[in-house]
């Protein structure tokens, strides 16, 4: 039976990407930094309050996978923070959170867990888009697609792929965070050629294909999951 450890997987595409990988066999142990009574997730899901920026968090998740699990098939690196802004409004608090969340705590759960890592095994990095959100957070997420495709070298030796994932505007708890409201979306989905915004599913059974013996050749590739924005036509 395969396994996965999914950062941030109490809510949105975490907690969909578990229910999906779940109930395709998998035994899944989520982290979530807010409370793990609310996760509403299948019993047999391992949920683990850890927060990213915590080491201490990282290594008692790392070890409840291994005492559950002995092994890892897949690791998805999903937590992560959000903080839009100009330069102006952004202050060291948030800077820091930007980087110890997104940058300093993927990298180091893969570092703890690596040891766990079965040889075909698979790595996803969230990494989505932080353009027109401001520079601190465009800077934070910029930072993961070059450290993924350093470590997709890296690891190539033991047959570890190593991939992203980037969600164009999708509707979950963080794009309320963010106070992107319902109409808000509703307008954004005109300027999608699809037509809608993305679902927390979209992103899962994207995470479920990388995962997958399908894509067995994809290494320190960002499949990016947005209805077509951004594609333009024309040589």
């Amino acid at each position: 039976m395969p396994t996965a450890l999914i950062t941030g997987g109490t809510s949105g595409i975490g907690k969909a990407t578990a229910e999906l990988l779940h109930s395709r066999g998998y035994r899944v142990l989520v982290t979530g930094v807010n409370s793990v009574d609310t996760a509403g997730l299948p019993e047999d899901v391992t949920v683990i309050r850890a927060d990213a920026r915590s080491l201490p968090d990282l290594d008692h998740a790392i070890d409840r996978a291994r005492r559950e699990f002995g092994s890892l098939d897949l690791l998805f690196l999903n937590a992560g923070v959000s903080y839009p802004g100009p330069i102006d409004s952004i202050d060291e608090d948030a800077f820091d959170a930007l980087f110890d969340v997104n940058v300093k705590g993927s990298f180091f759960t893969l570092q703890k867990a690596l040891p766990l890592l079965n040889e075909g095994a698979s790595v996803v990095f969230t990494v989505g888009a932080g353009e027109g959100l401001g520079s601190a957070l465009t800077a934070a997420k910029g930072a993961l697609l070059p450290l993924m495709r350093s470590l997709a070298l890296e690891l190539a030796p033991r047959r570890i792929r190593v991939n992203a994932v980037s969600p164009g505007l999708t509707d979950t708890p963080a794009a309320g965070k963010l106070g992107i409201t319902r109409e808000m979306l509703d307008s954004f989905a005109k300027e999608i050629p699809l037509g809608r915004v993305g679902a927390p599913a979209d992103i899962a059974e994207a995470v479920a294909f990388l995962a997958s013996n399908a894509a067995s050749y994809l290494t320190g590739d960002n499949l990016t999951v947005s209805g077509g924005l951004g594609v333009h036509a024309g040589a």
